[in-house]
């Protein structure tokens, strides 16, 4: 696997502003790869400007290939005159689930080159990963799923609830340890337990394919999307490296998203694979386009591969 972000080209001052109006812009015509950019630009995601992020990045796009945005309700209708459909900042798809499903099935049915590919194993396919992760022994928030599991979780001074197929916290809530054994594990869906973390900080991992790109955190974690740089260590890198490679995704962007536990340790909260948010507000312009060309390069092998 890649060990660090693939750089840009670079003059005597870095990656060019991407928002010089010096830069090329790319015209339509035969051989221009076509886009359809799925994005739900009026969603107010708390803490959190979907529309600010996909305005930007889907025009940065436009260099190299021919871009139109859609709404998620409506990709499943327009696809089929494109090359590639890139599912971005598109909402919860809980709000929408009837038409993601006939979106995913036709796309599966119809071999539509989806970006992040429809193959996922983790949020895109609900949270239920995180019980297989606890068993297997890796570094997550111990999670169960079943009442007769409960006593695999840790004494905790509380236990946080979430629906299996839940997104954005909708759904989430805190009881007791008392209130484990009443709870009904098949509502909503399913729900998953875990113990409740006083962690430190969460910070969060940016994948493109199976190479780093960058590292944010909220120091404070009454701030969740404040977010601001951070610099992992190997050991850093190695915990986020284990979950990208056991979801075996050949492409499209991860998050990686752990908190730092008491005791030093990093534990994985979620491995978000469907839409991550990026908050690329939160990078300096160089590191934004870095992030660009990766993500540019990334599609164009996606369709080379004809998969």
């Amino acid at each position: 696997m890649a060990s660090s972000r693939p750089s840009g080209p670079s003059g005597p001052s870095g990656p060019s502003d991407p928002s010089d109006p010096s830069r090329p812009r790319s015209r339509s015509g035969p051989g221009v790869p076509r886009l359809l950019y799925v994005t739900d630009l009026a969603y107010e995601a708390r803490g959190r400007r979907y529309c600010d992020e996909d305005i930007q990045l889907s025009a940065r796009l436009r260099e190299d290939f021919d871009v139109a945005l859609c709404h998620p309700l409506d990709a499943a209708a327009l696809m089929d005159g494109f090359d590639l459909v890139v599912v971005r900042n598109s909402g919860p798809v809980i709000h929408y689930q009837e038409a993601y499903d006939a979106f995913r099935s036709r796309a599966l049915r119809d071999g539509v080159r989806v970006y992040n590919p429809l193959t996922g194993r983790a949020d895109m396919a609900g949270k239920r990963y995180l019980v297989e992760l606890t068993g297997a022994g890796l570094p997550v928030i111990p999670t169960v799923d079943r009442p007769e599991d409960l006593d695999r979780l840790p004494e905790a001074a509380a236990y946080v609830i979430k629906p299996e197929f839940g997104a954005d916290s909708i759904g989430l809530r805190t009881v007791g340890r008392a209130d484990l054994a009443r709870l009904d594990f098949r509502e909503h869906g399913g729900l998953l337990a875990q113990p409740r973390i006083d962690f430190r900080y969460e910070v969060s991992f940016y994948f493109v394919d199976d190479a780093f790109q960058y590292a944010l955190y909220a120091p404070r974690p009454e701030r969740r999307w404040h977010l601001e740089p951070y610099v992992p260590t190997a050991e850093d890198l190695d915990f986020a490296r284990r979950f990208i490679a056991w979801n075996t995704l050949s492409h499209g962007i991860q998050r990686v998203d752990a908190c730092r536990a008491p005791d030093g340790r990093l534990l994985l909260v979620e491995l978000e694979d469907l839409n991550p948010y990026l908050s690329l507000e939160a990078l300096g312009a160089r590191e934004r386009e870095a992030f660009a060309e990766s993500l540019t390069a990334s599609l164009r092998r996606f369709l080379a591969a004809g998969t």
